[in-house]
């Protein structure tokens, strides 16, 4: 899940617009100059690493998740984290003592992403940051020539998606989505056993995640923290004054900047049952919720259900922020029923019901399973097993069920038609995001 901070304009640069960023410096004038003309011109980044070199990345947002990867990354002995970048300096010196005790030297930090896009030195980039800089950050980088690690979800549009898709298809960089699940050994040994044909013909797949959470207040606009890049962390979000539900721990639950639970959580449960079912994007898609429980600012739903509806299969979400014992007793899942049994599965394992002696496993971290298929593919150029086209599809079903929530009504997809054919009103919130109650 995206974690916090790092964006679209630095404190070093008071004299630069929020929406002139990408002009400001040399390589990133000829990345705009290049993507406005069609053309792909890469930079003298590295086409990809030789067996027997070590590989350079940095991590940009280095609040937990951030932290957790660059950790990982540090600890291994073919990689090297030389460079951390957060918008907040506390983040940034809770980080550092970390990476250095991980991999024995300090790396260089930075407050503004652009000065590590720039940089030569550098093969690749995890992005860790809020939602809303995803897609921006992964395309800069894989037109400045470095391959992407980016977290889920991909991103805050669903046009936005398609762009990182296309960016990837010109400019052939690896990209790595932060579904990790793809990676663990026991989804991909339960996914075989779907697959093979092991509980019959599945016709309804249910995703979920129960647990109860933490109001976050209501609070008042204040001074951003002491440090802080406020107007960089913005990006190209709307300005306002900082508020600080509207920031680390929190931004998720908000439109401008988040997916809320069904993105937080469901792209990764969602992601299993589309996988599992061999599925891509539904037909028609119906969501029923709202704020039922919690009083406070967020803006995203803490309730909801969402069915997804293809030819010949559905795919069921709930989410419920407030509350414990999830389906099938677990609190965050993804359940396959099928003719001939249910498999159920989650991180801590999966177990076949209805069959005698059926197939039960235990779950496995898959985290450095995932990094180590990003670096493999780095020095091989293969199609990680969470490619951009993968993580886009997922994040997509996501967005699809924000949009019939917030839209109060069904929506219809038809990837054929460009999607919401001629629905304008779905269309617009699709490719702006935009809220018009923020």
């Amino acid at each position: 899940m995206s974690t916090e901070s790092t964006h679209p304009v630095p404190a070093d640069h008071d004299d630069l617009s929020r929406r002139e960023f990408l002009g400001h410096s040399a390589k990133n004038a000829a990345v705009a100059g290049a993507t406005a003309a069609g053309v792909v011109a890469l930079s003298s980044g590295r086409t990809s690493a030789s067996p027997n070199e070590r590989i350079a990345i940095a991590v940009i947002g280095t609040r937990r998740r951030g932290l957790e990867l660059a950790t990982r990354l540090a600890a291994r002995s073919d990689t090297d984290v030389p460079v951390l970048c957060d918008v907040d300096p506390s983040v940034l010196a809770t980080a550092v003592p970390r990476i250095v005790d991980a991999q024995g030297f300090a790396p260089e930090y930075l407050s503004d992403f652009r000065r590590v896009i720039d940089r030569d030195d550098l093969d690749a980039v995890v992005i860790a940051t809020p939602d809303h800089h995803h897609a921006t950050m992964t395309q800069l980088a894989c037109l400045a020539g470095m391959d992407v690690f980016v977290e889920a979800p991909v991103s805050r549009t669903i046009q936005e998606s398609r762009a990182m898709i296309d960016t990837a298809r010109t400019t052939g960089r690896v990209i790595q989505c932060g579904l990790q699940q793809r990676s663990g050994r026991h989804f991909r040994e339960a996914i075989d056993l779907l697959h093979a044909g092991e509980i019959g013909r599945v016709r309804l797949a249910r995703a979920w995640t129960v647990h109860r959470g933490k109001s976050i207040g209501t609070r008042s606009e204040t001074d951003a923290p002491s440090g802080v890049d406020y107007t960089a962390w913005l990006g190209s979000a709307a300005e306002r004054p900082f508020h600080p539900a509207r920031f680390h721990g929190s931004w998720q639950w908000f439109w401008d900047f988040g997916t809320g639970a069904l993105g937080r959580y469901g792209v990764h449960t969602l992601d299993t049952a589309r996988w599992g079912l061999g599925l891509e994007l539904p037909t028609r898609v119906s969501a029923s919720g709202g704020i039922y429980h919690f009083h406070d600012d967020r803006q995203t739903p803490d309730t909801l259900c969402v069915q997804f509806d293809y030819p010949d299969a559905t795919i069921a979400w709930e989410h419920r922020l407030w509350s414990t014992r999830g389906p099938e007793g677990r609190s965050e899942g993804t359940a396959f029923y099928g003719e001939l049994g249910t498999l159920v599965i989650d991180r801590g394992g999966y177990k076949i019901y209805g069959r005698s002696e059926a197939p039960v496993s235990d779950g496995h971290r898959a985290d450095d399973d995932h990094l180590a298929n990003f670096i493999d593919c780095l020095r091989s150029r293969e199609m990680p097993r969470a490619d951009i086209a993968t993580g886009a599809t997922s994040t997509t079903l996501c967005h699809l069920g924000n949009l019939a929530h917030r839209l109060g009504r069904e929506v219809t997809w038809d990837e054929g038609d460009g999607g919401f054919g001629d629905d304008i009103e779905a269309m617009t919130l699709a490719e702006t995001g935009h809220d018009d109650h923020v």
